[in-house]
C-alpha cells in the first residue's frame, strides 16, 4: 500500500474533490490502509481512530453546512501531537506515567479542526511531556537519523506521506526543527492565534500550536482554516492583507548569531536560498541582529524553567523515580530559578517585544536563517538543537521551515522565515515564494546538468 499524500498534496485532493473525481471517504480509506501498512516502521502514531468511527466522522464533515466556506479543511484526515487532550483517543503526554485514556474534555483546537471540517484520526509521538527524551519514532526522510523533537510524530507522518495535515506543539523549536529534519513545512503561527487550552503545558508563556504539510499552501490552508485571523489568501480567493509583491521583498540574512555557528549544511541553505530568492527578484540584505537577541535568549531559559518545575510539580512530586532522567535533572537544576530571575526575564521581553517588531519594520520585511544548525543528528538519542528558534517562540513571531535542500550530508535542511509578529499571512506569503524560488533553482540546476536523460 503506498502513501497516498506523497502522490497528492492537500489543494490538489481538495481540488479533485470539488471536480468529482475522487471521494473524501476513498482518500479517508487509502489514508487509513497506508497507515496500517506503513506506521509499524515509523511509529509516528500512538494512538488511532477505529475505521468505522473515522468513515463515520468523515460523512458527518462533508455533509455539515457550517464550514462550507472556502477554507473548509473537507473532511481530510489530520493527526494531533499526543499532549492534546481528546475524548476519543487516549493522551499519554509522551510518558508512562499516564496511562492511556481519554480525556473527558477535548482540547479547544479539536473543536476548531472539527468545526472547520477536519477529522482527527490519531495521535502522533511526542517526547515525554515534549522536552527532550526522544519518541521512538523514525524520520522517514533520513532513516538513521532523528526525526527531531517534540513533534516527531506529527513531522514523521506528514514525511512519510500518511496524513496531509498534523499538529503539533512548539515551546522551544519543536515544530521548526523537527520540520527541517523530515524534510517538510512547518509553521509557528503568532502566540495567541490558535488556543492550546486543553495541551499539556510545559511552559504556558512559550507552548504554542504548531502546524504541518508537505506544502507551503497546504499549511497556509490549514492555518487559514483554524484562524481566519491568519489573513492568508487562498489559491481562488484575493489576498486579504497588503504585502510586499514577488518584486520588492526584503530578506534580512543575519550575518552572525549569539548562540554560536552553525554547520557548513546551514552555511549552503542559506546561500543557496539567498541565490534562489534573490533570482526571484526579492533583495537580498546581510545585516547584524540587534544586541536585545542575545538577552532574549537568556530570558527563554529562565522562563521555560521556572514555568516548566510548576507545570509538572504534580509528576516530579509523586513519581520523580517515573520520569526521565534528563528530565528529571533538569527540573531539579531549574528550581533553582528565583522568582527575581523569572519576573526580570519576563520584564525584559515584555519591554523588547515592541522594539523588535520595530526594528523588523526599520530593516526588512522577513529574516532568513537556518531552521536548525545542521541536518538532523545521527541516532535516535537526541533530539538535536534549538538554538534557532527560542528567541522567535519567546517574542511569539510567526515562523515557517521551508524544505527544499539537502545538507552536505544528503539529509534534509530546512529553511526558517521568520516575520514580525503578527504579521501570519505576509511570512506564509514570503515562504511560499522562496518555496517556489527553490523549486526553480533546483529545476534550472537539473537542466543544465550535462548528459541529463
Amino acid at each position: 500500500m503506498s502513501a497516498i499524500w506523497l502522490q497528492t498534496t492537500a489543494l490538489e485532493a481538495l481540488a479533485a474533490i470539488r471536480r468529482g473525481e475522487v471521494t473524501v471517504l476513498d482518500l479517508m480509506r487509502q489514508t487509513l490502509a497506508a497507515i496500517a501498512a506503513h506506521d509499524p516502521k515509523i511509529l509516528a502514531f500512538t494512538s488511532l481512530v477505529d475505521e468505522h468511527d473515522a468513515i463515520r466522522a468523515t460523512g458527518s464533515a462533508t455533509n455539515s453546512t457550517a464550514h462550507s466556506g472556502p477554507a473548509a479543511l473537507a473532511g481530510l484526515p489530520i493527526g494531533l501531537k499526543d499532549i492534546i487532550d481528546t475524548t476519543e483517543l487516549p493522551t499519554a503526554y509522551g510518558s508512562a506515567l499516564h496511562r492511556l485514556v481519554p480525556a473527558r474534555v477535548d482540547a479547544a483546537l479539536v473543536g476548531v479542526i472539527e468545526q472547520a471540517g477536519g477529522v482527527v484520526v490519531g495521535k502522533t509521538a511526542t517526547t515525554e511531556f515534549a522536552f527532550l527524551n526522544p519518541a521512538p519514532t523514525r524520520n522517514p526522510a533520513a532513516w538513521d537519523r532523528t526525526p527531531g523533537g517534540s513533534s516527531a510524530g506529527s513531522a514523521a507522518a506528514v514525511a512519510a506521506g500518511l496524513l496531509p495535515w498534523a499538529v503539533g506543539s512548539q515551546t522551544g523549536g519543536s515544530t521548526i526543527r523537527p520540520a527541517s529534519y523530515c524534510g517538510v513545512v512547518g509553521f509557528k503561527p503568532t502566540f495567541g492565534h490558535l488556543p492550546i487550552n486543553g495541551f499539556k503545558p510545559f511552559s504556558w508563556s512559550l507552548d504554542t500550536a504548531g502546524l504541518f504539510a508537505r506544502t507551503v499552501g497546504d499549511v497556509a490552508w490549514l492555518a487559514q482554516a483554524l484562524s481566519p485571523s491568519i489573513g492568508f489568501p487562498g489559491p481562488d480567493e484575493r489576498p486579504t492583507i497588503d504585502g510586499p509583491s514577488r518584486s520588492n521583498w526584503v530578506v534580512g540574512v543575519p550575518q552572525s548569531y549569539p548562540w554560536g555557528h552553525y554547520s557548513p549544511s546551514a552555511a549552503l541553505a542559506i546561500e543557496t536560498a539567498s541565490r534562489a530568492w534573490a533570482n526571484a527578484g526579492a533583495t537580498i540584505k546581510p545585516l547584524e541582529l540587534p544586541a536585545m537577541v542575545a538577552e532574549l535568549f537568556e530570558a527563554h531559559g529562565v522562563i521555560q524553567g521556572w514555568e516548566a518545575v510548576r507545570a509538572l510539580r504534580t509528576e516530579m512530586r509523586r513519581s520523580p523515580q517515573g520520569l526521565s532522567l534528563i528530565l528529571r535533572d533538569y527540573l531539579l537544576e531549574s528550581e533553582t530559578i528565583s522568582d527575581e530571575d523569572y519576573a526580570t526575564a519576563q520584564a525584559l521581553t515584555q519591554r523588547y517585544r515592541p522594539a523588535l517588531t520595530d526594528w523588523f519594520n526599520s530593516q526588512c520585511d522577513v529574516l532568513l536563517t537556518p531552521s536548525a544548525p545542521d541536518e538532523a543528528p545521527l541516532g535516535l538519542e537526541s533530539t538535536g538543537p534549538s538554538h534557532f528558534n527560542r528567541v522567535w517562540t519567546l517574542i511569539g513571531n510567526p515562523c515557517v521551515s521551508v524544505p527544499g535542500l539537502r545538507g552536505v550530508s544528503g539529509a534534509p535542511m530546512g529553511l526558517q522565515v521568520i516575520g514580525p509578529q503578527g504579521a501570519d499571512g505576509l511570512t506564509l506569503q514570503a515562504a511560499q515564494m522562496l518555496e517556489s524560488a527553490l523549486e526553480s533553482l533546483l529545476e534550472s540546476a537539473l537542466e543544465s546538468t550535462p548528459n541529463r536523460h
